[in-house]
């Protein structure tokens, strides 16, 4: 019997779209940091962007109330879709000034990952293109593969404030174009000016541009993000995914929404009334009631992130490490320093300091040269990391 329980010479049982993915590079330093871990090093883990202010309040002691409810022990109830769909609505028209109807225009997602992979199957046929960035969040580019599209991919550059040139692609004919801002991984953002070309873009090309709005509402210094639908002409080729899990500190409840052009939610929701059941009923009130009243928690958490993001800078600072300047998103954007390559950059901190980033080729080819750092740990750990980065700095400062 071979490894794996396989008679010799069996064919494995995945199927060959898993066996092309690329390998995923966070994995090996996942092993590294788990070694560490068990020779009792204490890791300040700063890869990944997992909120941990927690929800609010009120809204955790909304969900036990909903979860008394036995209406919603059910398969969700058409009537919680609904009035979490028009409380989307209301906050799209207060926060955007984006008149959207709730019936077509807006659905559920189980968190934007699902729902974004989920649009790629609906939307890209076998060999059809789709325009990802490079660097980018792989969930773009892998859910594309699996509906058996092609990738062409955007290059982001520093030089270009990490916005792709459009007029690269102008004779393309692309299904999907993937934009992302504020950006994981470069927290770079986009204006008014960026996403009109962005729907003239999809008006010239016939492309569904498709926003993923994740960070919208984590921004400092006074900036607002804008939304790609308050731009004139861009119902007819664009969806919006705004997701519950930064903004509210609830990636693990995973819920969010899609919200734009008719024929892409309407064939959203054909999809995913074949693959799922829905967001639970009693989470969906629950997220509906922190779209009506949760300002002062979102402001509360800011606060904090901006606190901690002020602390990871001045550590960068000290240890000779230049990072991105932006307004936007739970993530500290830095150059590798040394000339080193990003992984072996990500190998030494992990090893010599007991710090973990993220490399930038992770997130692509065009993240090489980069790496990422997340603010969503507690003051006290991102302190010890910076104080460490200090300590080894002497390994790029020589």
């Amino acid at each position: 019997m071979a490894e794996g329980g396989l008679e010799r010479g069996a064919r494995p049982v995945e199927a060959g779209r898993l066996r092309a993915l690329p390998p995923y590079l966070f994995e090996e330093l996942a092993r590294l940091r788990d070694e560490k871990a068990a020779a009792g090093v204490q890791v300040a883990d700063l890869s990944i962007g997992d909120p941990d202010l927690g929800a609010p309040p009120a809204a955790v002691e909304a969900l036990r109330k909903y979860a008394g409810d036995k209406r919603l022990h059910r398969y969700t109830p058409a009537w919680a879709v609904e009035e979490f769909k028009r409380a989307a609505a209301a906050y799209m028209r207060g926060r955007y000034g984006v008149d959207l109807d709730p019936g077509v225009e807006i659905t559920p997602v189980i968190g934007t990952k699902e729902g974004i992979a989920n649009l790629s199957l609906a939307l890209v046929d076998p060999g059809a293109l789709a325009l990802v960035p490079d660097p980018g969040y792989p969930v773009y580019a892998r859910s594309v593969g699996f509906a058996g599209g092609r990738v062409r991919f955007m290059s982001l550059d520093q030089s270009r404030d990490f916005l792709p040139d459009l007029d690269a692609f102008a004779g393309e004919r692309p299904r999907l174009m993937f934009l992302n801002y504020p950006n994981n991984p470069t927290s770079a953002v986009a204006g008014r000016r960026f996403y009109a070309r962005a729907v003239e873009f999809g008006l010239e090309t016939g492309a569904c541009i498709v926003s993923d709005a994740a960070y919208n509402e984590i921004t400092f210094d006074g900036y607002a993000s804008p939304s790609i639908l308050q731009v004139e002409g861009a119902m007819e080729v664009a969806v919006e995914f705004h997701s519950f899990s930064k903004t509210y500190g609830v990636p693990g409840w995973r819920v969010g929404f899609a919200a734009g052009r008719r024929d892409a939610i309407c064939a959203l929701k054909t999809i995913k009334s074949n693959i799922d059941s829905g967001v639970p009923g009693m989470i969906l009130l629950a997220a509906r009631d922190m779209l009506e009243g949760a300002a002062g928690h979102i402001a509360e958490s800011l606060g904090e992130y901006a606190a901690r993001r002020a602390l990871l800078r001045a550590a960068l600072d000290r240890a000779g490490i230049a990072w991105h300047e932006s307004p936007a998103t739970l993530y500290l954007w830095a150059r590798v320093p040394g000339g080193m390559k990003s992984m072996d950059f990500a190998r030494l901190l992990l090893d010599r300091a007991g710090v973990m980033v993220a490399p930038g080729v992770g997130f692509g080819a065009g993240g090489e040269g980069y790496f990422r750092l997340s603010i969503t740990c507690p003051r006290d750990d991102i302190a010890a990391a910076g104080q460490r980065l200090e300590e080894v700095s002497t390994a790029w400062k020589t």
